[in-house]
């Protein structure tokens, strides 16, 4: 077998990867945490054996689904982070990026964090710990690079940026999970109040020599 052909084989194989997990998406929009892999198969119009082939097995899509949710998630985050505004600004529109995204589509959220939710009979079996935490672990090393590139922090700012990092994805999961499913006021409101407790520190810290400033 040439190149080209191996190349066009390994095309043929992304697309059609691609394609099954937009069928995954478009069942996860309807079905949130419920959507089985049955129902997946169906909507791509194929057989769950071929799904598995695909795949592996269900985490195997589900690691694929979360993926491709995450690595969205990170780039509308980074675009928040750089865009051209005060950095209390920045910071308020990063919050409500985050908000804004699982507000958006709360099936796809729920069906990433609690797939649990989707019932004994559910036949998906995804395991939230095994991935969702892995999830919000790389969300927070994201964070961490960017404040220990950005801001002063001074001595052992490396440890510090990943405390920030971390804490800061740990509180918007933790608030937003809770406000997606209470909704006990606007999504304006959660993110002023989450921005207040930031504030302080953030405020007080000096952007970093050479960096891009935050």
């Amino acid at each position: 077998m040439d190149t080209t052909q191996r190349t066009d084989q390994q095309r043929s194989a992304d697309r059609r990867r691609r394609e099954l997990l937009e069928a995954a998406d478009r069942v996860v929009l309807r079905d949130g945490p419920g959507a089985s892999m049955n129902a997946i198969a169906a909507e791509a119009g194929i057989t769950k054996p071929i799904l598995y082939r695909h795949f592996g097995d269900k985490s195997g899509l589900y690691a694929a689904l979360a993926k491709r949710h995450t690595d969205a998630l990170l780039g509308a985050l980074r675009a928040a982070l750089d865009a051209p505004a005060e950095r209390r600004e920045r910071v308020e529109a990063t919050l409500d990026t985050y908000l804004a995204a699982i507000e958006a589509r709360p099936q796809v959220y729920r069906f990433l964090m609690h797939p649990s939710e989707g019932g004994p009979q559910s036949d998906q079996g995804f395991g939230v710990g095994a991935y969702s935490f892995p999830l919000l672990r790389r969300m927070g090393e994201e964070l961490a690079d960017v404040i220990e590139e950005r801001v002063d922090l001074g001595p052992n700012s490396q440890q510090l940026a990943r405390v920030w990092g971390h804490g800061i994805v740990g509180m918007m999961h933790a608030a937003g999970d809770w406000w997606l499913g209470e909704r006990p006021c606007g999504r304006a409101e959660l993110v002023r109040a989450l921005a207040d407790l930031l504030w302080g520190r953030l405020a007080a810290a000096g952007d970093k020599a050479g960096g891009p400033g935050f």
